[in-house]
């Protein structure tokens, strides 16, 4: 993309994968072939004309070409051009959803608690300035609302440059009720593909709603080059919709909502490991279910995962 626009937001879409039949037991249990084809189908998808993609390697053939750059170019283009039209508001980038902001912020903050008593128990007593990186920033709502009171220093990449200088407004010291220990320092007006971190400078690099502007290749050599950026012992946490199977593909903003299934082979690849996984609450039936993972570097000892009481089923609205 020149890049997808890394943001977050909640836009409709009348479209989602097709239910999957219901089928006897025993057939799930004898039928080689039938578990073969299952697996094939959880690879497919549909894109928010209807159309339907056997897999989603013919989807990225067709949309950012095989090696043709121009082609890729043009994706990212249009998905930057799309927010670009978009209002520098809370409610602007999250699609007039803007009444989202609250839950969200409320759990992010819890699991972002869990991470930090556990990774970085006693980071203030030793000394430890701790320090983030926001991805897909947009007008720094993350920031100002969650991550600016718990790291020393937060860095916000956002290629959408008019959602960055309202972040950069919004987020002047004379704007912000915490102490002059908390700050927000860089602000990046990069793609996400394009974008390599400092070597060692974050404890967190937070992504959160933008990770489906890039294409598969670029979501694997985009977290390769974050891993450098991070510090010993640091971590990814990355917050995005969660489609029920395969992927759906957004033909407006290009982005792609991918499943869970999906994401855990796109981290494989990454080399990464999930330390941590829990379930968004709180928000509209209409919307996608959204995840939020924690991922080191290093296998981790014990994985925790929230255990949800039933599957959730893709809405006809979606949080971009």
């Amino acid at each position: 993309m020149y890049h997808q626009v890394m943001h977050k937001n909640p836009a409709l879409s009348t479209f989602g994968p097709p239910s999957p039949p219901s089928l006897p037991f025993f057939q799930l249990r004898n039928s080689r072939l039938l578990r073969v084809k299952c697996l094939q189908m959880e690879g497919g998808g549909t894109d928010s004309d209807g159309r339907e993609f056997k897999s989603a390697e013919e989807m990225w053939r067709e949309e950012v070409g095989d090696g043709d750059p121009l082609k890729k170019s043009q994706w990212y283009s249009q998905g930057v051009g799309y927010w670009q039209g978009v209002e520098a508001t809370v409610n602007g980038v999250l699609g007039g959803y803007g009444h989202v902001n609250g839950p969200d912020i409320k759990d992010s903050e819890a699991f972002l608690n869990s991470i930090l008593t556990e990774k970085f128990p006693d980071a203030a007593g030793r000394g430890r300035r701790l320090v983030a990186l926001d991805c897909g920033s947009g007008v720094g709502r993350v920031t100002k609302n969650l991550l600016i009171r718990y790291f020393n220093e937060v860095d916000l990449l956002e290629p959408v440059s008019h959602f960055l200088d309202t972040a950069r407004m919004e987020l002047a010291p004379e704007n912000l009720m915490v102490s002059e220990e908390y700050r927000a320092v860089n602000f990046f007006c990069v793609p996400l593909q394009e974008f390599t971190p400092e070597a060692e400078r974050y404890d967190v690099i937070w992504v959160q709603w933008c990770i489906g502007h890039l294409s598969d290749d670029d979501f694997v050599s985009f977290f390769k080059r974050a891993k450098g950026g991070l510090k010993p012992g640091g971590l990814f946490v990355l917050k995005e919709n969660i489609a029920r199977s395969g992927f759906i593909l957004d033909k407006e903003d290009k982005s792609v909502t991918r499943s869970d299934l999906y994401f855990k082979q796109l981290f494989n690849q990454c080399g990464l490991h999930i330390y941590k996984i829990k379930d968004q609450k709180g928000f509209p039936n209409e919307l996608f279910a959204v995840k939020m993972y924690a991922l080191t570097t290093e296998l981790p000892k014990r994985v925790n995962s929230s255990k949800a009481k039933k599957r959730h089923v893709n809405r006809p609205a979606i949080i971009k």
